[in-house]
């Protein structure tokens, strides 16, 4: 079908863009993604491109989109269904190479960029940080040389409000330098929603064999890491440890937490991949064996967890990881832990879960 001028003219006025696709007061009033209510539910939410033809991919929600061009312009767009409460990292796909959004000031490292429904709730004490932002980091630093893991690595040391409980970060460099959790716990302490806290930013070096169900990283952590820690001059109190961990993180945080309980008695964990087992990475389909995985057979021995508290979260859009984690979370608590369970608007994705650490790390420390 043909446009007429007038449509041509208000195109994307439903989104608040005034004139033609492509003109300099197009492109002047142009940003982040913006969103309208779908019809039958949900949004529909404009991603917009300027130059070549690309697709928008997204982290563990979607399947990349192809962008349409706008008849012989510079804009490219895709208009890209929703549901209710999805906050999700994208990046714009082009040949080979990934973009951050430039037209929208939420960045998660160079090469993502972060968008949420309307509805979504908001994440207080994150800032908006753009894709070219440099992060602070913590002064303090560790250089670990584990015998037990092997290899080298950097731990960074953060006191925040004067230090406290030690929160040992896993996948400390994504919270470093993709989301700024070292602002973000700065602020949720400053406002008097958490305690003063220590935070230890462990980085992976090799997450499936680290992660997965395996003493060496806990020993590791337990003989080499925290006397470490204990010896950089930064207060922490060593007798009261929150694990935070996501993915794989989540899983082997629990995991601790029933191999070391003298160790690990408080954990957040976010998107636990419980539907792990020894041979799941090899399987065509990893999350279709059994439901609950190795955690929930060493749950199903009845472990004394009456010393645990435990914050589980997952996100309300992995519909495939739910039947895992929410089977984790039963058994738990049938254990004695004492159980903490939520839902995060968004799907397997950093940007998600980031209200949740916050939350329940305060929660974990009650």
């Amino acid at each position: 079908m043909r446009l007429v001028a007038a449509d041509m003219e208000d195109a994307f006025a439903e989104f608040g863009l005034p004139g033609a696709p492509g003109t300099d007061e197009f492109w002047a009033a142009a940003g982040a993604p913006a969103s309208k209510p779908a019809g039958d539910g949900g949004w529909v939410t404009l991603f917009l491109w300027r130059g070549s033809e690309a697709r928008v991919g997204f982290e563990s929600w979607s399947e990349p989109v192809p962008l349409r061009r706008w008849a012989d312009s510079d804009c490219w767009y895709a208009e890209v269904r929703m549901p209710e409460r999805l906050r999700v990292t994208y990046q714009f796909l082009v040949d080979d190479a990934a973009y951050a959004d430039p037209l929208n000031p939420a960045g998660a490292g160079g090469d993502r960029s972060i968008v949420a429904t309307p509805d979504a709730p908001d994440q207080p004490h994150w800032p908006v940080i753009g894709a070219d932002a440099v992060l602070p980091v913590p002064r303090t630093r560790i250089r670990w040389a584990s015998e037990r893991l092997g290899g080298r690595r950097t731990v960074r040391v953060h006191p925040v409000g004067g230090g406290g409980p030690v929160v040992l970060l896993l996948d400390g460099d994504d919270w470093l330098y993709l989301h700024p959790a070292m602002t973000a716990f700065d602020s949720a302490v400053a406002s008097g929603e958490m305690p003063p806290v220590t935070l230890v930013f462990l980085p992976a070096k090799d997450r499936a064999g680290e992660f997965t169900c395996r003493p060496e990283l806990w020993e590791a952590v337990r003989d080499e890491l925290l006397p470490l820690v204990a010896e950089s001059g930064v207060p922490a109190d060593l007798a009261r440890l929150v694990v935070a961990g996501q993915s794989l993180g989540g899983l082997s945080a629990l995991y601790a937490a029933l191999e070391f309980p003298g160790q690990v008695t408080r954990v957040a964990c976010q998107s636990g991949s419980f539907w792990w087992t020894p041979d799941a990475l090899g399987l065509a389909d990893p999350l279709g064996g059994p439901v609950g995985g190795t955690i929930a057979a060493r749950l199903r021995e009845r472990p004394d967890l009456s010393g645990l508290r435990v914050a589980f979260d997952v996100g309300e859009h992995e519909t495939r990881m739910l039947p895992h984690c929410e089977l984790t979370e039963s058994l738990a608590e049938r254990a004695g832990a004492t159980v903490r369970v939520s839902r995060s608007a968004s799907g397997h994705d950093r940007a998600g879960w980031r209200h949740a650490l916050l939350r329940d790390v305060a929660w974990a420390l009650a």
